[in-house]
């Protein structure tokens, strides 16, 4: 079976090293880059199946470089590794198109588990079919929502797994804590907040249709009416 091909972007060489040989013994091909232009340019080259950026990388950072790679591709799987903690920062990793963020000190395990993680539902939105709720049509496999003939909106990875699951569940309760540990991998306070990013953007997406809303049902969760 072809590896997987995964774009790693680290300027710490001994870190960057350890990683790549970790994954490459997983059967994943790795490309690393010592930087974000570097980076953009191989991701270019070889069109890799998920990212690992580095967020504070010389020349350009791992933020700034998931920018430009989400104006292109709203589908690949981005996973952010810093040193940052602040709240802001991993909202902001979240907002930009980021799908997962690991903190340094990391395990490899835990690395390599939410590659896993984050390959296994890109599966599973290849396969799930269109959906429909009021005047919207879903397009998970292609991460697309249409409202009505009007043109088609690209969602990014998470856009789609969240909205897919709150169709799923519709008119009643999406579980918070439920809902967090499967799309984020644990249902902590920055993950919290990160969801809460993308329950906004998901209710700007879906306010043309009036009959159709996302409500906060406080201490449980997220019900999708309509």
């Amino acid at each position: 079976m072809k590896p997987t091909t995964i774009l790693l972007a680290e300027d710490e060489p001994a870190l960057g090293q350890i990683i790549k040989e970790s994954l490459e013994t997983r059967n994943f091909a790795v490309i690393l880059c010592k930087n974000g232009k570097e980076a953009y340019e191989q991701y270019k080259k070889h069109s890799p199946e998920l990212l690992v950026l580095d967020v504070m990388m010389p020349v350009k950072d791992g933020f700034s470089l998931a920018k430009e790679i989400r104006l292109e591709d709203n589908v690949i799987p981005i996973i952010f590794l810093t040193a940052k903690s602040q709240t802001r920062d991993v909202v902001e990793g979240f907002t930009i198109g980021g799908n997962d963020y690991l903190k340094k000190p990391f395990s490899m395990e835990e690395l390599i588990a939410r590659i896993h993680n984050l390959l296994d539902r890109r599966k599973i939105n290849k396969e799930a079919a269109e959906l429909k709720f009021g005047d919207f049509k879903f397009n998970v496999k292609q991460q697309w929502l249409q409202h009505g003939a009007n043109p088609k909106e690209q969602l990014t990875h998470r856009e789609a797994q969240l909205l897919f699951h709150l169709i799923q569940t519709r008119n009643e309760v999406l579980d918070r804590s439920l809902i967090l540990n499967k799309l984020w991998g644990n249902d902590d306070f920055f993950s919290a907040r990160s969801m809460d990013v993308y329950i906004t953007k998901l209710r700007k997406k879906i306010k043309a249709d009036e009959s159709v809303r996302i409500v906060n049902v406080r201490g449980f969760g997220y019900k999708l009416i309509c």
